[in-house]
Formats: structure tokens, C-alpha cells, sequence
């Protein structure tokens, strides 16, 4: 059975892994600041990593990778983790870890849309319809009437909503980029490429922004550093590299949908953590989203 479904069942570990990141780089973020924890997360899953393939492979870099693997990897590090995560992160501190979550479910249908332009993976009319299912259950959990002058409005702050936009685009391009340069190299090793590109990218962010003070800061924060240390351990270490391993064995819609489900595993522990406050609305919009994500892979 799970020989059968090698992609989909490492793809429902990693919506695992990443409610649990979440989670963690929520709680990181609001005490430090979200770019230092995405450059120490990268780190950290670096060290991760290394010894899983010195242990796996026998190597401490990947030097064994093409240069088409190093070429389409680093490409999608620097769009995935550089600009992706960097507005995700963004993102937990303003509107919380589960509402990005929520608007996180475009990036399946982005996914599977760049697939068909960029890897001539298939396109239909149900696709076309799970895109708009998936819009109208984000539209409904965004939006509230106000119980003052009973006006719709949106019920999150909009530069919270468009950092987290950005996050699924930039995991959208980063997983089907990830798929055309990861080819039949190591998901593990392809990891560690996209994670050292990531780390080079976000030094000379820092450095061009003179930003390495809150870095240095957040290092000497205990408190910070535990969930940290817990995110990097799910997600840049175990979530990417067996997001990578699920597109490798299955397409990369199928794995895209199963990953989405992050908002529903993260609701229980979002409220019992942060006291999120999450309405019947909002759980039907999340489920209606979902919905659509699935249709889209019929």
C-alpha cells in the first residue's frame, strides 16, 4: 500500500511537518523578527541535512549534482526561500501562522498552472474550476460584516494578506522549478542546494538592508531559539526535503494538494497557543478552499 502511494504519503508527512513549522516560526517571529529567523532556520537545517547525506551518501556537499541540477535549484532557493518565505514570514506576524496557512492552499492550483506552462503537465477544465472553488473559500474566510454599519470588509489587515499572496507564489514557482531541476538527483541533496542558495541569498539581503543586528540579537535569545530550532528541524530539514521526495514519486498537483492540508492540522493547536480566534466562517471557507484544491487534481 504505501509502496503504491510513495508520493502522496510523503506528502500528507510533510503538511505535518509544516503545521508544526508554522507553529514554530509564528512564535520565533513575533519575538525576533521574521528575516532572522528565516536565515537562522536555513542554518540550522543546513547542519540537518549535511549530516543526513554525509550519513545517506557519503557526501558533505553535493558535488555530484549537474550543472542543470545547480542551475534550476538555485533558482528556485532564491525565489522559494529568499522571496517566498521572506513574505510568508512576514506574513505570521501580522496575520498569524493558520490565516497564512489558509491563503497558502493558491499555491497547489499556482503550482499546478506554472506545471502546465513550464513542464507541460496537464491542464483541464476541472482544474479551471477548482482554481475559482479555491478563490471563493479564501474570499469567504477573508471577508466579514461589520456588525456596526453591517458593511463587508476584509478581516485581516491587507499588507498581512498580500505578504502571504507573495508566500504562495514563491512556493508555487519554487516547488514545480524544484521539480525540472531536481530530476532523479537526491530529494535530500537537491534540499541542500536550494538551502545553501538560500543562505547566500538572505547574507547579501542583510547585509545590503545592514540589518545583522536583530540576527545577532535573536542567536542570544534562548526563548527564540527553541522554536527555532523545532521549525528548522520539520521544515527546511524534514518538510522540504520530503516535499521534494513527494513531487519526485507523484505529480506535482497531487503532492501540492495532500501538502495544502496545513490549515486544517494547524487549527486545533493555532487556537490553543495563540488564542487565534477562528469562526464558523473561516473553518468553511478553509474547507471550501481545500475543496477546490482537490477538484483541481481530479
Amino acid at each position: 500500500m504505501i509502496s503504491q502511494h510513495y508520493g502522496e504519503f510523503a506528502a500528507l508527512l510533510v503538511a505535518f511537518f509544516w503545521s508544526i513549522t508554522a507553529l514554530s516560526f509564528e512564535a520565533a517571529s513575533r519575538k525576533v523578527g521574521s528575516l532572522a529567523v528565516n536565515i537562522i532556520r536555513l542554518v540550522i537545517g543546513l547542519i540537518f541535512l549535511t549530516a543526513l547525506n554525509l550519513f545517506l551518501r557519503g557526501l558533505v556537499f553535493p558535488s555530484d549534482a549537474s550543472m542543470h541540477n545547480w542551475i534550476w535549484l538555485s533558482v528556485s532557493g532564491l525565489i522559494g526561500f529568499v522571496l517566498g518565505d521572506y513574505f510568508l514570514f512576514k506574513s505570521y506576524t501580522i496575520i498569524g501562522s493558520w490565516f497564512a496557512m489558509l491563503i497558502m492552499t493558491l499555491a497547489p492550483p499556482m503550482a499546478a498552472v506554472f506545471g502546465w506552462i513550464l513542464l507541460d503537465e496537464q491542464l483541464g477544465f476541472l482544474s479551471i474550476t477548482g482554481i475559482i472553488v479555491t478563490l471563493l473559500g479564501i474570499v469567504i474566510a477573508m471577508f466579514r460584516r461589520d456588525k456596526e454599519n453591517r458593511k463587508v470588509k476584509v478581516g485581516k489587515p491587507l499588507i498581512g494578506l498580500l505578504y502571504a499572496f507573495g508566500g504562495a507564489l514563491g512556493q508555487a514557482l519554487g516547488i514545480v522549478f524544484s521539480k525540472y531541476g531536481m530530476q532523479d538527483y537526491s530529494p535530500f541533496a537537491a534540499t541542500q542546494i536550494r538551502i545553501i542558495v538560500g543562505i547566500l541569498g538572505f547574507v547579501l539581503l542583510i547585509s545590503l538592508s545592514h540589518n545583522w543586528q536583530p540576527v545577532r540579537a535573536a542567536l542570544s535569545d534562548r526563548k527564540a531559539m527553541v522554536p527555532v530550532t523545532i521549525g528548522s528541524f520539520f521544515g527546511p530539514f524534514l518538510g522540504v526535503s520530503f516535499s521534494l521526495l513527494a513531487i519526485q514519486h507523484t505529480t506535482t498537483g497531487v503532492a501540492s494538494t495532500i501538502m495544502a492540508l496545513v490549515p486544517i492540522f494547524i487549527i486545533p493547536p493555532s487556537m490553543l497557543l495563540f488564542k487565534h480566534k477562528i469562526t464558523i466562517r473561516e473553518i468553511i471557507g478553509t474547507m471550501i478552499s481545500l475543496g477546490g484544491v482537490a477538484l483541481f487534481f481530479l
